[in-house]
């Protein structure tokens, strides 16, 4: 998920969090019998932790929180690749946990320090790539959708197809990742949105070519504000960032795509070589209470695969984040590991952004 501004305005809830403290000693103890220090170092997406969520668990377990943020799945992988990188979770895609499984850069997780994983439902916890999901923890989901400003568009818009119209030059927001805008375009095409074949590729890039002179904006993080604002007419964004477009401008509406539509998972990993792993799984841990995680919520729109913490949300919130109907999402695709292809994604995409 790309990088999102906050949106506690959704909903003024009075926050009821538990003050039950973790069954455990000052300082946890690792495999190998030593003290961690109380710190956790994280790696993920802008303003994806709330501070309070942050400051209530420091006040419960005298764990500090390091919060090192990241714009891309892509600087993700290059921080993990370096020796000693100093994390002990980051917050990766699905795509990328596969990834990063092959590459033998994770932890295996220990479910039995991670109790609440109990609330995460079942369709979100296991992949082609890594059944039983030993090495990730589902976190929050969503696609890659259209949004139109209505009152800015005066003609019906079901799909990607309609972006190239003329009308729309120099007027739309898309996502800056190479898979997500080329996985589309192979969609559109009527090819696999995670093809390995360099010809197939390189024919999405020619058709995103075209689409090119219409994107004003790849500034994914800041959509929901420039469709609000009506600096842009639309835009290919993900999901979240309708509902949080809502709050300032009511005409913005979603659109799934007729044509394709790519599907993301936002996942807590731990990085091969973590010093603090034992903070790290109570971290997580506390992270999916329900209640905890409703609160993250309320700030991201974006919807939780933890089951139990969207049934704490208000129907009216709940309704506003869900703008992708469950029989949509079950002809979704999500992305997945393109191995050495690529390369050839990466390059095609230089040449489109030229």
């Amino acid at each position: 998920m790309a990088a999102s501004r906050k949106a506690s305005s959704i909903l003024a809830l009075t926050v009821l969090l538990s003050t039950l403290l973790f069954a455990a000693c000052g300082n946890s103890s690792t495999g190998e019998g030593k003290s961690e220090e109380k710190i956790v170092n994280i790696m993920g997406w802008a303003n994806y932790l709330p501070p309070k969520v942050v400051d209530k668990f420091k006040e419960e377990t005298g764990i500090k929180i390091n919060y090192s943020t990241i714009t891309s799945n892509a600087e993700l992988m290059a921080k993990l690749s370096v020796g000693n990188h100093g994390f002990d979770i980051a917050i990766a895609g699905a795509d990328f946990v596969e990834t990063l499984m092959k590459t033998d850069k994770l932890e295996k997780i220990n479910k039995a320090n991670i109790p609440n994983m109990k609330y995460i439902g079942k369709d979100f916890s296991g992949f082609p790539f890594d059944p039983n999901g030993d090495y990730f923890v589902p976190a929050y989901w969503g696609g890659e959708i259209i949004a139109v400003n209505e009152k800015l568009v005066d003609k019906p818009i079901t799909g990607y197809k309609d972006l190239f119209d003329p009308m729309f030059q120099n007027s739309l927001v898309a996502v800056d990742d190479p898979h997500v805008m080329l996985g589309i375009m192979l969609g559109i095409l009527g090819y696999s949105p995670n093809s390995t074949s360099e010809k197939e590729i390189k024919e999405a890039g020619e058709l995103l070519k075209k689409l090119a002179p219409n994107i004003k904006s790849y500034e994914a993080s800041d959509a929901d504000r420039l469709l609000a604002s009506g600096e842009v007419k639309a835009g290919i964004v993900y999901n979240g960032k309708v509902p949080m477009a809502r709050l300032e401008n009511p005409a913005i509406k979603a659109v799934i795509p007729k044509e394709v539509l790519t599907l993301w998972q936002d996942n807590f990993v731990i990085p091969k070589g973590a010093e603090h792993i034992g903070n790290a799984e109570k971290f997580i841990d506390f992270l999916n209470r329900p209640e905890i995680s409703r609160d993250i919520t309320l700030e991201q729109p974006y919807p939780s695969a933890n089951v139990e913490a969207m049934k704490l949300l208000p129907d009216n919130v709940r309704q506003a984040m869900e703008v992708i109907p469950p029989a949509e999402i079950k002809r979704g695709t999500y992305l997945t590991d393109v191995e050495e292809a690529l390369q050839y994604y990466d390059r095609v995409w230089t040449e489109v952004k030229q």
